[in-house]
């Protein structure tokens, strides 16, 4: 399981509207993360609300940080269930989301030359008239 951060800011526990707000996360997410496996659902007392542990806070930006830098919540549920120690598995994910990563952009670099291509065929003189060039183009089979 992940390590939790011992440098927490809070110890008391927490209604899921202040772990939200704590964690900058609407409540209804923190729902939907108990539901597919990424938080476990702390039980109802008999009389109040459901009190949160640290320890939810410290997953919850886990998951966040984790998303801002690419991981799905597949991967991340992937990453929670290793062992703290493994390192070497959870660096076998980091890689091949960073292949994945480096696909996209190739991917998008060739859409931005495309766009740049179809751009500058605008701009030609004479391209005024009722056939936009990069209207034509798009009709057009890809050129590969």
């Amino acid at each position: 399981m992940y390590a939790i951060d011992p440098t927490a800011k809070t110890s008391a526990p927490l209604t899921i509207g202040q772990l939200a707000k704590a964690a900058g996360v609407n409540v209804e997410t923190i729902r939907y993360y108990q539901r597919i496996g990424l938080l476990a659902e702390p039980p109802r007392p008999a009389q109040g609300y459901r009190r949160y542990p640290a320890t939810a806070l410290t997953r919850l930006r886990f998951i966040k940080r984790a998303q801002e830098v690419g991981f799905s919540l597949q991967d991340i549920g992937d990453l929670l269930a290793l062992d703290a120690a493994d390192c070497h598995q959870a660096q076998a994910i980091a890689e091949q989301k960073n292949r994945l990563v480096r696909q996209r952009i190739e991917k998008l670099r060739s859409i931005e030359r495309e766009l740049r291509q179809l751009i500058a065929a605008c701009r030609e003189p004479g391209m005024d008239g009722e056939d936009c060039a990069l209207m034509s183009a798009l009709g057009r089979p890809r050129r590969d």
